[in-house]
């Protein structure tokens, strides 16, 4: 029987090893990679006929927004499988002599937080952000900070709260120690006026915290005071005349109260989605793409999918998107330790939370919110950061655990040799 230091010294190799894996990969979890898959290629599919209109009125290349997501998505599947055979461990700690002793979660989250204050000092307003600052050009690559803060947080709580462990249960430790940690980077996002980070950030935390053992009792009287507090703050913003909360209260209760201001980007999308019917116009065959509804390409993708395959695809869309949330928080709850059970909470809250959000605003079930549809919408940095995402997801669905030597069950005993009684032979 190998002992634990036995499977430790396999778990070792170098930068070599912590390049390539170990190959362990037929065990990951394969409703989750085909789940992915769907959605990346409807994705992509999807996009390109939901961009087509405005991507040739502005750049005459109907493709150029497809064209460009798909060589974003092939670095980000690459990114997947590196991430898939990566051991999700060398997230806290790289297991090679000469950066052993980096706590990799905590540079992590310092690196993204010193990118979120250059992008407010030297950033730009590419895609369309109404003058906020979210990108940063590094070299050729247009970077999203924002996007990449999520799995910065997500890793960095992850390993902290493994760290903490029963001092979660604590005021200081569980409550105030993480409100901290997660007011560093919503006072940074805030900046950029992206509020849809914030939430999205914000409640990525709030279930990793609640996931990673904090005072529940704490925990329900602090979020009932937030809370009161956010309802206190939009009923007041509501009476201000012209602010942007009563603008989007407005439209969110009568969307076609002002349809050629205010109202016309939610006016439109509830015109396509209804437009689709049962079956759909067929693909590439929508009428509200072509410059009716604005932002096609990224938060208001998915009232093209309605209006083209109609409210059959849509559903199943949405149902894929269900059982890939179902399967990963099954792989959360499946997990042999605590750090890889906290990253899989993360991860697969980020993609519900963003799902159900985008899927509210389109159909206006709540205010417009500028909240993306993961797999679907336009975005570099967004699509790359899922992809990874996903393959840290499918690493963890390995369950691959080695055991510290203190942790070494004691060998097997071996079996007695039955005695030989000459009684029975005489």
């Amino acid at each position: 029987m190998a002992t634990a230091k036995t499977r430790k010294r396999k778990r070792s190799g170098g930068i070599l090893r912590f390049f390539v894996g170990d190959g362990r990969t037929s065990d990951i979890s394969l409703p989750f990679f085909a789940y992915v898959m769907i959605l990346l290629v409807v994705g992509l599919v999807m996009m390109a006929s939901a961009s087509y209109a405005w991507a040739y009125n502005d750049f005459n290349d109907g493709l150029y927004f497809a064209k460009k997501q798909a060589f974003y998505a092939a670095i980000g599947f690459v990114g997947m499988i590196f991430f898939m055979k990566m051991d999700y461990h060398n997230l806290k700690k790289i297991n090679v002599t000469l950066f052993r002793n980096f706590n990799i979660a905590g540079l992590f989250y310092v690196a993204v937080a010193i990118l979120l204050v250059l992008v407010l000092v030297m950033g730009n307003d590419e895609g369309g952000s109404m003058g906020a600052r979210r990108w940063i050009d590094i070299g050729p690559i247009n970077l999203q900070p924002s996007e990449v803060a999520k799995l910065a947080l997500i890793i960095f709580f992850a390993y902290s709260m493994e760290r903490d462990g029963k001092k979660m249960n604590t005021f200081g430790t569980g409550i105030i120690k993480y409100a901290f940690l997660l007011g560093i980077y919503v006072a940074l996002i805030a900046l950029e006026k992206h509020i849809s980070g914030i939430i999205l950030i914000s409640t990525i935390a709030i279930a990793m915290v609640l996931c990673g053992g904090a005072n529940i009792k704490q925990y329900l009287a602090l979020g009932i005071s937030a809370v009161l507090a956010a309802i206190g703050y939009i009923s007041w913003q509501a009476n201000v005349p012209g602010s942007y909360v009563q603008v989007r209260i407005k439209s969110w209760r009568d969307p076609f109260s002002d349809v050629l201001n205010d109202t016309w980007q939610t006016a439109n999308s509830l015109i396509a989605i209804g437009s689709g019917g049962l079956f759909g116009l067929g693909l590439g065959n929508s009428r509200q793409k072509y410059l009716y509804l604005p932002e096609t390409k990224n938060d208001f993708v998915f009232p093209i999918v309605c209006e083209e395959i109609g409210f059959v695809g849509a559903l199943a869309i949405i149902i894929v998107f269900f059982l890939l949330i179902i399967e990963g928080y099954s792989i959360a709850v499946r997990c042999k330790d605590r750090f890889g059970m906290l990253i899989a909470v993360g991860i697969t809250t980020q993609i519900g939370i963003q799902t159900v959000l985008n899927l509210a605003v389109v159909s206006n079930l709540i205010p417009n919110t500028g909240i993306s549809l993961p797999f679907f919408s336009y975005g570099g940095t967004a699509l790359v950061m899922q992809l990874v995402e996903m393959g840290i997801m499918l690493n963890i669905s390995q369950h691959r655990y080695y055991p510290e030597e203190n942790e070494a069950l004691p060998p097997a005993p071996e079996p007695e040799e039955p005695e030989y009684d000459e009684s029975k032979n005489a």
